[in-house]
């Protein structure tokens, strides 16, 4: 996020005009991030000045979200053939295969260097999405996915995911309530809730009463057990639109993806019908 220059612009207009001056200066400095944003992304100058195709914010898309998911696997220290794995289990369940699994496992291994560049990476994705919150949203929740693909979340993981949300203009409060509900949506998975997505974990799950699934098919939704129905449908439908598959590749997923947004909706779709037959409501 580039607020440099407002700030010094708002400092020194305040300074020397008044609130006017300040005024003043917070409009300069707007305009002197927005050219040195211009200036530091190859997309907003020269022969992509028109912006980027649906290819190009595609292939971009693609390419950091494999890069940061290696950054994140680093996290912990040195990467383990598990974390490899996990990384293959998320590339089998896009169906990566040939070139598209080799750009995927380069750009994995890139984000395990050190030098990394992280939040160019972060504001590139920003700006290839447009901004758009459902396309942040699912990748910043694929991310959550590939951290907790065993089941564990190391702190050091947990660390990065927050940086990753910053990056990407979400709040510790808003990850924090993703990795409740990927926590739940884990434990539904185990339990049957939903057969779409194997696990790969070593952790051993034992098999969860039906008060405990339930618990967990609220924690899908993001809200309490205690939520009336009104509130569990509006719940429900604003993640089917935020999640639908075709929505999504419109506005910039990748299409390699598209399997990973249909598991979400219908991880989504089985948690609400788990919901509407233990609550008894249509």
């Amino acid at each position: 996020m580039h607020i440099f220059g407002k700030i010094l612009g708002a400092f020194f207009g305040l300074l020397f005009g008044g609130p006017l001056g300040a005024i003043f200066g917070l409009f300069l400095g707007h305009q002197f991030d927005k050219a040195r944003y211009r200036s530091q992304n190859p997309f907003t100058n020269g022969q992509f000045s028109s912006g980027p195709t649906q290819t190009e914010r595609q292939e971009e898309f693609f390419k950091s979200a494999f890069a940061v998911m290696g950054h994140v696997a680093k996290a912990k220290g040195q990467v383990t053939q598990q974390e490899i794995q996990l990384a293959s289990i998320m590339m089998d369940r896009m169906n990566l295969h040939g070139d598209q699994r080799r750009a995927a496992q380069d750009a994995f291994r890139e984000g395990k260097e050190a030098d990394f560049p992280l939040q160019q990476t972060l504001e590139n994705v920003r700006f290839f999405t447009g901004g758009r919150f459902d396309l942040m949203q699912f990748f910043l929740e694929l991310q959550v996915s590939a951290a907790f693909a065993d089941g564990d979340l190391h702190p050091s993981e947990r660390q990065v995911l927050h940086k990753i949300a910053q990056g990407l203009g979400f709040s510790s409060d808003q990850l924090e309530r993703r990795l409740r509900m990927q926590e739940a949506a884990f434990r539904f998975q185990q339990s049957g809730g939903f057969t779409g997505q194997q696990s790969s974990g070593s952790s051993q799950w034992q098999q969860p009463s039906n008060r405990d699934r339930l618990a967990d098919a609220f924690s899908v939704l993001g809200v309490n057990q205690d939520a009336d129905v009104q509130t569990i449908k509006r719940a429900y439908r604003k993640l089917m639109n935020e999640h639908h598959p075709d929505k999504l590749m419109a506005k910039g997923l990748p299409p390699e993806m598209m399997n990973m947004a249909k598991e979400k909706s219908q991880e989504i779709q089985h948690a609400y019908d788990l919901i509407k037959k233990e609550q008894g409501f249509k």
